[in-house]
């Protein structure tokens, strides 16, 4: 399976006193691909972060691997806004949805009910 993972899930499994990667490592073992956008990225890396945390990011998820938000992507999201009934003050996670459809994904999140009206989107169970 292919999954795009939302900020929440690199939050809970690489941050704080004990990060838990196990649920993501537990997923790549299965043979699951996993990604995370440059927006997921952004959203992470704006809180404070020790080097230990940015290094086990940069092992399960290496930089060259990184999803980019691009034309494609934009373009996406565009519409997706446009087909929402409240879009405001969502754009980001609009976004991150827009990468995942755009990609062929499943979105991995642990606020599921920020994404459930988004068209065309499958959200992974987790």
């Amino acid at each position: 399976m292919k999954l795009h993972l939302d900020t929440s899930v690199l939050i809970d499994a690489l941050t704080g006193p004990a990060p838990t990667p196990d649920p993501i490592e537990k997923r790549i073992r299965a043979g699951d691909r996993l990604f995370i956008s440059t927006l997921v990225l952004f959203e992470w890396l704006r809180g404070p972060r020790t080097d230990a945390e940015r290094a086990l990011r940069v092992s399960l998820f290496p930089d060259p691997q990184l999803v980019v938000f691009g034309l494609e992507e934009a373009t996406r999201a565009a519409g997706l806004y446009r087909s929402l009934l409240r879009p405001r003050q969502r754009e980001v996670d609009i976004a991150i949805a827009a990468c995942a459809i755009e990609h062929g994904a499943a979105l991995w999140t642990l606020n599921p009910e920020d994404f459930k009206d988004i068209p065309g989107l499958t959200l992974y169970p987790g």
